[in-house]
């Protein structure tokens, strides 16, 4: 190529958020998410209703980015999609667009691991964001997935610990829903326990082997807590939500950072990164600070939108894939459950 910007258009439609963006070599020059408001009604992401929402918003956010980022589609480079892991439905709709998309304008096609991705998002191009060198440890918390994972290089990546059952996501929404918070509950419990006593509660750890996780039986305990105490008092929720949510969230760090802790000590890795969307979460930011701080880590932690599924972080991986010649082939189907 003459021009030596490399411009990658992203796609990322793993779950129940349409997003594009537009990088040019590193930098984001738009990130657009659609957020579908569909899901809130059910409690939770109805997969045929994602896929629908994601028919409808694809050529709007595309458009969208390729607007904000002043640049006409026949300057891309690449495009770069999430191949997996996620919703089938929700993945058929960005990687046939991609396909499509790649084959029109014949320009080469990126496949993303979305959780490589999530991890990767600490590479973009921002002022005042320390870069983590290799290797290093990265933590990738969301709805889906409790991952360490042992980063080597941009794409030798070893997953050292992750959960056994449910994800540390499903344990803030599901003991948010048990406590009669709306959907997504994660955020809730974030927000009432800056107003709450962590302590006021205690919840049992589970106990598990090595660098791995367990999240049912938290959630188990949550239920039969909130079960026991309403039998007494019906208004048990209501007078203490603030204090429940505090010692919910301080135990689901807890856990984490335990791991995290013991991870660092297994491996002498201090550079210590976090990624997905519970990394969002205002607890867990300050937990990784105060490890920095008291533990001697080099703590790094992602722009908030960067959190959240995103295509920013696909892009990422995408143009580091795109300098490595790492293209995709027509053939490339999209897989609803994808190891790195």
């Amino acid at each position: 190529m003459t021009n030596q910007n490399i411009h990658i258009l992203a796609i990322e439609s793993s779950c129940d958020d349409t997003a594009a963006a537009v990088l040019c070599n590193g930098k984001i020059l738009s990130n657009i998410v659609a957020t579908q408001e569909v899901h809130k009604q059910y409690g939770g992401v109805v997969p045929e209703l994602a896929s629908r929402a994601h028919q409808q918003n694809i050529v709007p956010v595309i458009h969208q980015a390729l607007a904000k980022a002043n640049i006409d589609k026949k300057e891309l480079s690449a495009i770069a999609f999430t191949r997996g892991p996620g919703l089938m439905g929700s993945l058929l709709v960005g990687t046939s667009f991609a396909k499509s998309l790649s084959m029109g304008l014949q320009i080469p096609l990126i496949e993303v691991n979305h959780m490589q991705a999530h991890i990767l998002a600490h590479f973009i191009e921002e002022e005042n964001f320390d870069k983590p060198e290799f290797p290093f440890l990265a933590m990738t918390i969301s709805g889906g997935h409790t991952q360490i994972v042992k980063v080597n290089d941009y794409f030798n990546m070893e997953i050292i610990g992750q959960t056994t059952d449910d994800a540390v996501g499903e344990a803030f929404d599901k003991s948010a829903k048990i406590m009669g918070l709306p959907y997504p509950g994660g955020p809730l419990i974030d927000k009432y326990s800056k107003e709450g006593n962590p302590k006021a509660f205690p919840f049992p750890k589970p106990k598990v082997e090595g660098l791995d996780f367990s999240f049912s039986g938290f959630k188990t305990a949550v239920l039969y807590f909130i079960q026991r105490e309403t039998k007494k008092d019906p208004d048990f929720v209501e007078k203490n939500l603030k204090d429940i949510c505090a010692s919910v969230q301080y135990t689901i760090i807890e856990i984490l950072m335990d791991k995290l802790k013991k991870a660092v000590k297994q491996t002498g890795i201090k550079q210590v990164a976090i990624g997905g969307g519970v990394s969002a979460n205002s607890g867990i930011r300050q937990a990784m600070k105060d490890a920095e701080k008291n533990l001697g880590w080099k703590s790094f932690i992602p722009k908030f939108e960067y959190t959240t599924d995103n295509a920013a972080m696909i892009g990422i991986a995408g143009y580091y894939k795109y300098l490595s010649g790492d293209f995709a082939d027509y053939s490339v189907t999209a897989k609803s459950r994808y190891k790195f």
